[in-house]
């Protein structure tokens, strides 16, 4: 058994000796020709990598944003527009739930003396909402209870509002007008803001306003949009159903009148986008893979010409047409394969780089490199196909006469 296969294995050495030697020998050309594969493979390498580190961090994210808490819109119905106070709170007493911030925007304009702002983000929070989120207020003091209660006119305002209209005046005990009403400002928000999954969907706001105040000014009694606190150790899950339950009732069972958005759902979307985007990249990547095959084919075609002579000798001394063609493939897949394995290196180091500038969390994808090594492999052969079999089916005599 062993002697059977000695001879196709020294055949099989012999005729990858012979394509290094071959390789090594046209040192300009063949590198010409690995480039093309090169670059494809190291732009497939990197960008999934990339986009793999991308996803990570921006998974690492959403689960620090929106640990603990989830989201709820309502449409409402031809009965019930929204929640009120009482359905929040009758919400609040559930053992799933440590407490809930509803969510009231308004779009209008804000003035003080001669200077205003048209279409200025105004959100209406209530107390609890600053006691989860302590580092909203970077001076001054949060919205309470009282000014909740008692619908009071007072607000925080951002920087870009401060610059507005307090250029060169403590804004914290100014008064300015949002829609004709005079606010007093009794704090500033922070530039890095609440950070929450809700922030996020919804966008930051320029000044906030107890969520009591903000309805009256909405001309409303109720709210189509706040965000759920989960208890601690609560599944998200477990706690949506609980709440889906509980608000059906408060609908009376009508259907699509609100909707819940839990941090695991907003995942799998982000996912879903993210492999969308990569699968694309990777298919605009993988045209300089053609490419290269094309030139790996061009060289080869170019190689079985020059080498007309080599061949004809060979089949004179006793060689048949599929040691010839075994030959011309193994140096077509040995051009192919260095490329490939080259661009992954260079594509997981500019991945490497890519990563650090922007600040993300590097991950190696196995799959992307045995893609890449595999595809560029599988490109040598298909594209070396070809000039192997031109090579394997020369006349010898025809060959010869080439001398």
């Amino acid at each position: 058994m062993i002697k059977g296969l000695r001879k196709p294995i020294i055949m099989l050495w012999e005729c990858i000796r012979m394509s290094f030697a071959n390789i090594m020998s046209n040192r300009i050309r063949s590198f010409l020709t690995v480039l093309g594969i090169l670059i494809g493979v190291m732009a497939v390498i990197a960008l999934i990598t990339t986009v793999s580190g991308f996803s990570g961090t921006l998974s690492s994210s959403f689960q620090s944003m929106g640990a603990g808490t989830l989201s709820v819109s309502v449409s409402g119905s031809d009965l019930k527009e929204g929640m009120t106070t009482a359905d929040l709170d009758e919400l609040t007493l559930m053992n799933e739930i440590d407490g809930i911030t509803p969510n009231v925007s308004l779009n209008t304009r804000v003035s003080r003396g001669g200077s205003y702002e048209s279409a200025v983000s105004i959100s209406g929070k209530n107390s609890y909402y600053f006691l989860r989120n302590k580092d909203v207020v970077s001076r001054g003091r949060q919205l309470n209870i009282v000014d909740e209660e008692n619908s009071s006119f007072v607000c925080l305002i951002n920087q870009d509002m401060v610059d507005a209209f307090f250029f060169g005046v403590d804004p914290i005990g100014q008064q300015i007008l949002i829609d004709g009403v005079p606010f007093l400002v009794v704090g500033l928000i922070s530039e890095e803001g609440d950070g929450s999954i809700a922030s996020l969907m919804s966008g930051s706001a320029d000044i906030l306003i107890p969520y009591t105040t903000g309805m009256k000014m909405n001309n409303t009694n109720t709210v189509t949009s706040f965000t759920v606190y989960l208890s601690e150790g609560t599944d998200s899950e477990g706690a949506s159903s609980a709440i889906e339950e509980k608000m059906d009732i408060m609908f009376s069972y009508e259907e699509d009148c609100f909707t819940i958005t839990t941090m695991s759902s907003i995942e799998e979307t982000m996912e879903s986008m993210l492999s969308m985007v990569s699968t694309l990249l990777a298919g605009i990547a993988s045209i300089a893979l053609l490419v290269g095959g094309i030139g790996i084919m061009n060289m080869m075609l170019t190689t079985v010409t020059e080498r007309t002579m080599e061949i004809g000798l060979k089949k004179a001394v006793g060689a048949v047409s599929w040691q010839i063609q075994m030959q011309f493939l193994i140096e077509s897949f040995l051009l192919s394969l260095i490329g490939g394995l080259l661009g992954v290196v260079l594509g997981l180091a500019l991945s490497f780089l890519l990563c650090q500038v922007m600040e993300m969390t590097f991950v190696i994808s196995s799959g992307a490199i045995f893609l890449g090594v595999g595809f560029s492999a599988a490109v040598g052969i298909i594209f070396g196909w070809a000039p192997a079999r031109k090579a394997s089916k020369l006349n010898p005599i025809d060959a010869l006469r080439a001398m």
